[in-house]
């Protein structure tokens, strides 16, 4: 077994027994003022905690504040005498008491010592009926403390009130304070025969009645904190807390499974934290932590959560029966969590419900393809309960499935995730979902070679996929997934149903989103060519004007075609809508990649050109869009050679606005066109 963390050298049942002694005989404000003058930061409830452990300093600060307060030299013998008034640990009153007589107790205390400090060593030199010779030693490294040793003395003088006989009287022979190797107490106690009480019948409360009480109560108070408890974290904190109450231990772990699935969910005390997953895990499989542990199952007649360990240093094992004491707290804590689990159940399907109707609301709303996919994938982990989520979309034209958007992942991750272009030639799992349509539940140690590399990629070993349909046409597929360890047990049920309910609303939301996005192309876009219409143009344009800084240079170009007339006349209208497709390939060539192009009207076609070095680049633009119209345009196999008038409009020099901008470009246009000049004109 490991050791426990360092600092843990003395057990919160003795400094909860002296802040309790302390609060009977002066009050809270005496334990407020004994924290003051040890120079404690902790609470009283956190000194009062049994599953809590301190340093031997503390203790001694403690000690030495509580003799301040309260005046009296031999506080701390009175205090180790209180303990069973004051709170000893009940069970183990009751682990002495089932030892027979202080004879036993004495042959078992050097064990029970490792309860309560770490810090010494003790050994029954002698023991007898009523005797006892007793050698104490401090630890070397530690200074020894009188009032150490007065608390000590009280404590070996409560053994024979266990078993409702009066206190041992102590001989103190030798103290380690004045330089002596070891502490020596010579103790004497009455037989029980010689009682003049038990002849006489008189009544005295029975200790082990006493402890057995408190220790009912204890279970009772535990059982309601326990339930009382709003989540599983919660409590699983408590029960550590209160398996303190039902062996006193250096350190304790408790493992559960996580009931979701994923990995176990650990708790401890005393036990370095990067020590307690390799633990956690030996006990979770039914390994043997050794003879210095006492472990128990944590299970209730529904389900087995896990397990409970007190632990012990090397030769501290357990006394008498604490394994059973530890199986009542845990059977308890296994009850408390059923409550728990159910109502987070409870609680988790009407988030999931709340969720999902928000994320209708929402979709409903969402009037482009981007917010689609981003409100599905923020909805995907409450309504599924997975970790991870992404939306990939089919593009019919390129053959390709690519991400649309992500969550759960880092910046790297969805950047990779969404460079990658999933072909049905490449991932044969894509060809049985364009095929059959069905769902698919995917781990990355039996995907296909170019699947499996991105799913590494961004660290998912379980996915499960369901394919977005619009009666038979696909759309894409939503996806959610999981790190090692986080899948619940089965994906096929209730993780399956609610993908499903998922991409169903999504389904229907990117229809309606591609429907408008249709409806938004035609109403802005020219139907022949494609280019931006007279609508859109006058938008962008003034989109670019605002944009535009006070010293820079934004330039438009004014296009009327040259024998569009005579096209239409003599080669018909289709031969006329041909020659204006190719006349808009030829001008988005002509220019800069950045600019746009628009089709304003008939043979009527303007160019946006911002960013311009100066003024007078413009003209250098315009002369590109004249030049790309020397060579003839082939019509119905016959070449026609169609020219272009070109207008510049600056902005500043010939307007503001960008209806001021066009007219002026206009009108250049038009000077241009009747001077007959092969370079274009300046508004």
């Amino acid at each position: 077994m490991s050791q426990p963390t360092a600092g843990r050298e003395t057990s919160g049942a003795t400094t909860g027994g002296l802040l309790r002694y302390v609060r009977s005989q002066a009050g809270d404000d005496a334990v407020a003022e004994v924290l003051r003058r040890a120079g404690v930061a902790a609470s009283a409830a956190e000194l009062e905690d049994q599953s809590r452990w301190w340093s031997y300093d503390t203790r001694i600060d403690l000690f030495a504040a509580a003799t301040e307060v309260l005046a009296d030299p031999r506080t701390m013998y009175r205090v180790g005498a209180a303990a069973l008034q004051s709170g000893l640990a009940h069970s183990l009153v009751i682990l002495l008491r089932a030892m027979g007589a202080p004879r036993q107790v004495f042959g078992q205390l050097p064990r029970a010592v490792q309860k309560f400090s770490t810090t010494s060593t003790m050994e029954i030199l002698e023991a007898t009926a009523t005797t006892a010779t007793i050698r104490y030693r401090l630890h070397d490294g530690f200074a020894h403390s009188r009032l150490d040793c007065d608390y000590t003395q009280g404590l070996l003088s409560v053994v024979p009130q266990v078993f409702s006989l009066p206190p041992a009287r102590i001989t103190h022979e030798a103290c380690q304070s004045d330089g002596h190797p070891a502490c020596l107490y010579h103790l004497t106690w009455d037989r029980r025969s010689r009682l003049p009480w038990r002849r006489g019948g008189s009544a005295r409360v029975d200790p082990e009645l006493q402890a057995l009480r408190g220790q009912l109560q204890i279970l009772q108070s535990a059982a309601t904190d326990l339930v009382a408890s709003d989540d599983v974290d919660t409590v699983l904190e408590r029960i550590v807390a209160r398996a303190a109450e039902a062996v006193l231990a250096p350190a304790y772990l408790l493992a559960v499974h996580a009931p979701g699935g994923g990995p176990p969910l650990v708790h401890g005390a005393g036990l370095a934290p990067e020590l307690m997953p390799e633990l956690a895990a030996v006990l979770l499989d039914g390994g043997d932590l050794g003879s210095d542990a006492v472990v128990v199952d944590v299970t209730s007649a529904r389900r087995s959560h896990g397990r409970l360990a007190a632990l012990y240093r090397p030769g501290g094992a357990a006394m008498g029966d604490e394994a059973a004491m530890l199986a009542a707290y845990a059977g308890h804590a296994a009850a408390a969590l059923d409550l728990i689990i159910a109502l987070e159940d409870a609680r988790t399907e009407a988030d999931r419900a709340g969720a999902l109707l928000v994320l209708a609301h929402e979709l409903a709303l969402a009037t482009d393809i981007a917010e689609v996919t981003e409100l599905v994938t923020s909805a995907l982990p409450r309504v599924v309960g997975c970790t991870r989520a992404c939306l990939l979309l089919w593009h019919p034209g390129a053959g390709v499935l690519r991400a649309s958007s992500t969550v759960g992942m880092s910046d790297e991750q969805s950047a990779l995730l969404q460079a990658a272009e999933l072909r049905p030639e490449d991932v044969p799992e894509l060809v049985g979902m364009l095929t059959d349509r069905t769902p698919l539940i995917i781990d990355d140690t039996t995907s296909s070679p170019l699947l499996r590399s991105v799913l590494r990629g961004i660290s998912s070993v379980d996915v499960v996929a369901v394919p977005l349909l619009a009666g038979t046409t696909f759309l894409g597929v939503a996806t959610v997934g999981w790190q090692a360890g986080e899948a619940p047990p089965s994906l096929a049920g209730d993780v399956l149903v609610r993908l499903c309910g998922v991409a169903d609303q999504a389904s229907t939301a990117l229809q309606k989103a591609r429907l408008l996005q249709t409806v938004r192309h035609q109403a802005t876009h020219d139907a022949l060519t494609g280019l931006p219409n007279r609508v859109l143009f006058l938008d962008r344009l003034t989109a670019a004007i605002a944009a535009a800084g006070p010293r820079a240079h934004l330039g438009v170009l004014f296009c009327d075609l040259d024998r569009f007339k005579q096209v239409n006349d003599t080669l018909g209208h289709a031969a006329g809508d041909e020659l204006l497709r190719q006349v808009s390939a030829r001008l988005r060539a002509a220019v800069r990649p950045g600019d746009t192009v628009g089709r304003l009207s008939g043979d009527e076609f303007a160019v946006i050109l911002p960013g311009l070095g100066e003024p007078g680049d413009a003209d250098g633009l315009a002369a590109r869009v004249i030049d790309s119209f020397r060579e003839p345009f082939r019509l119905d196999g016959v070449e026609v050679p169609v020219g272009t008038s070109v207008g510049v409009g600056v902005l500043g020099a010939d307007g503001g606005t960008a209806e001021e901008l066009l007219r002026a470009a206009d009108a250049a246009m038009y000077r241009h066109k009747h001077e007959g000049r092969p370079t274009s004109a300046r508004g």
